[in-house]
């Protein structure tokens, strides 16, 4: 069995060994500690949204339906019927020519009676009824919302700046961390 050379091994296995040393020894190298610095201005930050409510909106409308009024009377289409039905029988020969120019003759007859009567019928009805019409209508309005503290303090006699979500007070507590530069 042959054997290979782990020089290779070696130098990556130094580098994580390095690397876990250096980990574990940079927190001893670190202080952090909490301290209040003192607020110089706090400022509240708006910002302007807008809303939309919907609202309906309805109204009575008045609305026309009209037909032509109806003769009640049956005379004009029987007349024509019986007409119609009379030349039908006088221009047809022979009995089954005859009969079939009759009744071509009663019903164009009794068509012409029906469309006399209406083209003689000016009088229109009219019926009006009210129907209720509604609608959904959106009324805009601009509104400023708060939605922050623009908040400087000082610390070891030097300003700061920071968004913040609520209004600290005079103080503000920081978080500070001291580590040595290599």
């Amino acid at each position: 069995m042959k054997k290979f050379p782990v020089s290779g091994n070696k130098s990556i296995k130094n580098v994580a060994i390095g690397s876990l040393a250096l980990l574990l020894a940079s927190p001893s190298f670190a202080d952090t500690r909490y301290e209040y610095a003192q607020v110089v201005e706090s400022r509240p930050v708006y910002k302007s949204v807008e809303i939309s409510t919907p609202r309906e909106e309805c109204w009575n409308e008045e609305i026309a339906h009209t037909r032509a009024a109806r003769s009640e009377s049956r005379t004009p289409a029987l007349i024509g019927t019986i007409i119609g039905g009379a030349l039908g029988n006088a221009v047809g020969h022979g009995k089954s020519n005859k009969r079939v120019g009759t009744v071509v003759g009663a019903v164009l007859g009794h068509s012409i009676g029906r469309d006399i009567v209406a083209g003689n019928s000016h009088d229109r009805e009219v019926r009006y009824e009210t129907v209720r019409q509604c609608e959904t209508v959106y009324e805009y309005r601009e509104e400023e919302r708060l939605v922050g503290y623009q908040v400087v303090y000082r610390y070891n006699d030097e300003d700061y700046s920071v968004r913040m979500d609520n209004d600290p007070g005079e103080q503000v507590r920081i978080k500070v961390n001291i580590q040595p530069v290599f």
